[in-house]
């Protein structure tokens, strides 16, 4: 079981996790048009420069993730990414057929927000989780919480798992 949690489960937890935005920035590229005309569509001057920017921004930072390589930095640009993206693309706020039956484009961009905001916080766990509890101690212990707030001999078996 120790390849399954030195490799497979923390590889594919990190690939799911960005999976989406080697897809976004493609779809960026080949519908150019309209991901220019969403850029445009915030205050923010220079839609075409944003679009560059965060097409760089979801090509380059999900593969730094899956390999490791400066994995924290490259989430928290993601997760700032999501946030701003959320904030500035995504305003359910400004829609005032949230409330009404049916299509609403104000229900669309809230689930958006709200999607954006839960990529952010699966990207800074990347960012602050120093340590994963091995695939072994989570199935022996399915309902044990997470290793500072874990059981002594959970924490010692986290502890002595050795990379």
């Amino acid at each position: 079981m120790s390849w399954l949690n030195l490799a497979a489960l923390p590889l594919i937890a990190r690939i799911w996790l960005v999976i989406l935005f080697p897809f976004s920035a493609l779809d960026k590229i080949l519908y150019w048009n309209d991901a220019l005309k969403q850029a445009n569509s915030s205050f923010l001057p220079g839609g075409a420069i944003l679009l560059v920017m965060a097409i760089a921004i979801e090509l380059i930072t999900p593969v730094c993730i899956v390999l490791g390589w400066h994995d924290r930095l490259n989430a928290f640009v993601l997760a700032g990414f999501c946030v701003v993206t959320a904030v500035l693309y995504h305003p359910f706020w400004k829609f005032a057929d949230f409330w009404t039956p049916g299509d609403s484009k104000g229900r669309s961009h809230f689930w958006d927000f709200l999607k954006n905001f839960g990529l952010a916080g699966g990207l800074l766990l990347v960012v602050i989780l120093t340590e994963f509890a091995p695939a072994t101690t989570v199935i022996n212990h399915p309902l044990a919480s997470t290793p500072r707030a874990a059981p002594p001999e959970i924490r010692a078996n986290v502890a002595a798992f050795e990379f």
